[in-house]
């Protein structure tokens, strides 16, 4: 849900980052729900309980100190959830989730008062990074199932904190219904992290395909593949500006020799260090690349404000070197940073609702066992 970092699984694999992460990241946007938890290891992250929040009795879930979050609610409980996005029209939810009888992610839908969940994804592989199109009725999502039924092998975390780029990823488009109607991808390599833009014509995502973890834009349909990064690293987790014009994402570009080197040895396993990470932003079309934060630690899953004006995203650069991940926002220069959640432990994968009145996101604040990740929603104060 990602993170990345030295965290693991929760991030669109990342998840990205969450899997930074307890995926991440995932996070993003990958995998980053169930590895990255594993791997947490401050007392703060996923690796015991979940922090506590201290609430006010019609709040109970809120921590006093974000301002900007009212009756925050819990629509998940128990097993590792990541990477809830909304549907266009606000009323529902997608999500990654490990439960039983699954023995790893699967994406599920619900309605965002928590009811009505289901699988929506074929119960094979592993799967992640969720998305909604624009006319309700289908959704995309990148799973492992055609390479095999079974979950993939998770990481070797002999060669120290890493995310899993399964290369059996592809991305599908399938109804609401759970029917996959085809793939939108075929390979070769990763192909995953992918999400609409707001008028639902474009997808951006994250491939392999090139011989290194790059972002492409496709047409809904899968069409008109372009790819638009060329630095090497791991540039993943894009979101699509609201009003078009821009594209954010988490990026790590390695530099020196011996540094090039892991990396390159890494993907060729397909495997990622996320443990290092930052937000950069481009123009739509793959013009005017720049680095926005220099944080330190690992920053992932970002997301814009409906004014396309700021970025809402989870860092651990408060807490470097251990999973407490909060939520944070930045301006689109990389000024005027702000805390956004102060609950402790993780908190990652923020989305807003299409109308701005709402904000999505996972956490462990109140979780009862380790590495439980559960989904929060909670109407947004400006």
């Amino acid at each position: 849900m990602k993170n990345h970092r030295r965290l693991g699984i929760v991030f669109k694999n990342l998840i990205v980052a969450a899997a930074l992460f307890a995926s991440i990241p995932a996070t993003s946007r990958g995998d980053l729900t169930q590895d990255a938890q594993e791997q947490k290891t401050a007392t703060s992250g996923l690796s015991g309980a979940g922090p506590v929040v201290q609430g006010t009795s019609d709040d109970p879930l809120r921590d006093p100190h974000e301002t900007h979050l009212r009756h925050v609610k819990q629509l998940t409980f128990g097993g590792q959830n990541a990477e809830a996005y909304f549907s266009y029209d606000g009323k529902r939810l997608i999500f990654m989730s490990t439960r039983e009888p699954y023995k790893c992610d699967q994406i599920f839908v619900m309605n965002t008062d928590g009811s009505d969940v289901h699988i929506l994804s074929t119960g094979k592989g592993r799967t992640t990074c969720g998305y909604f199109y624009r006319d309700g009725q289908h959704v995309l999502y990148s799973s492992t199932h055609r390479a095999g039924d079974e979950c993939p092998p998770r990481p070797d975390y002999s060669q120290g904190y890493v995310w899993a780029v399964y290369s059996s990823y592809q991305i599908y488009y399938a109804t609401d219904d759970g029917k996959i109607d085809r793939p939108l991808t075929t390979g070769p390599g990763y192909n995953a992290e992918a999400t609409l833009s707001a008028n639902g014509r474009k997808i951006v995502f994250t491939s392999s395909r090139d011989g290194d973890l790059e972002i492409y834009t496709m047409d809904s349909d899968g069409s008109n593949v372009r790819r638009l990064t060329y630095t090497q690293g791991y540039d993943g987790g894009p979101f699509f500006s609201p009003d078009g014009r821009w594209i954010v994402y988490r990026a790590h570009h390695p530099v020196g020799d011996a540094e090039i080197k892991r990396y390159k040895s890494l993907l060729a396993k397909d495997l990622v260090e996320p443990n290092e990470m930052d937000l950069w932003l481009m123009r739509a079309d793959g013009g005017q690349q720049h680095q926005i934060t220099k944080l330190g630690g690992a920053s992932f899953a970002p997301a814009f404000f409906p004014n396309s004006q700021r970025i809402i995203f989870s860092s651990n650069y408060e807490h470097l070197g251990t999973s407490q991940f909060e939520l944070y926002s930045v301006a689109l220069d990389g000024t005027s940073i702000e805390r956004i959640t102060s609950a402790g432990g993780f908190s990652a994968f923020p989305q807003f609702s299409p109308d701005g009145k709402q904000l999505v996101f996972v956490s462990n604040r109140n979780a009862k066992s380790p590495h439980e990740i559960n989904v929060f929603i909670a109407d947004w104060v400006p």
